[in-house]
């Protein structure tokens, strides 16, 4: 969801930056294109569709969210050049960091999950548990490798949509709406 966030935002961003400059949108060219599609298959897989993301284990959860990642992060590494995908490699090496120094999930505090479900229904979840079917497991800071990377920010109250998001969630938010917004920008000869 925040990723999409980034993609609408910097879409319209663009679009905006191309008209007030009495421009069309630029073209650009990425290599490795198809990675960014493959990588995206395991997380889908093992976190979003209903029929399959009940049945994997969390040991296959772990295994598809750190190749997921991983292959991300080598298709920004091969796009450097191109605006924004720095930042964004950034953000997915800080995330694939902090879930390898946690044993292949995305901790997330008791504490944040206590934000998600105030008086007390978040504390349901064990210590080392994974939550429901996400990417997340529930560590205390003091038990969390990096735990300033961890997901531990949380959108305001006032946004129905509830999710936590890391450090390095920021970085790749931003590298997508930079690289989304640079469409609008002068064409490179």
């Amino acid at each position: 969801m925040i990723l999409l966030t980034a993609v609408i935002a910097g879409i319209i961003a663009g679009i905006l930056r191309a008209r007030i400059n009495g421009r069309r949108l630029r073209s650009i060219v990425l290599r490795l294109e198809w990675l960014a599609f493959v990588a995206f298959l395991p997380q889908i897989i093992a976190f979003q569709l209903p029929f399959t993301r009940d049945a994997i284990s969390d040991q296959w959860a772990s295994i598809s969210l750190v190749s997921s990642q991983a292959l991300l992060l080598v298709f920004t590494l091969f796009n450097l050049n191109q605006a924004g995908l720095a930042v964004m490699g950034l953000g997915l090496a800080m995330n694939l960091f902090v879930i390898l120094s946690n044993g292949g999930l995305m901790p997330i505090s008791p504490e944040v999950l206590e934000r998600f479900f105030p008086g007390g229904a978040g504390r349901i979840w064990q210590i080392g548990e994974r939550v429901l079917t996400s990417k997340d497991i529930v560590l205390p800071k003091d038990q969390t490798a990096f735990w300033f990377l961890s997901d531990r920010f949380i959108l305001p109250e006032w946004i129905p949509y509830h999710v936590a998001f890391s450090v390095g969630d920021i970085f790749i938010w931003i590298g997508a709406f930079l690289l989304l917004w640079s469409l609008g920008g002068k064409s490179h000869d």
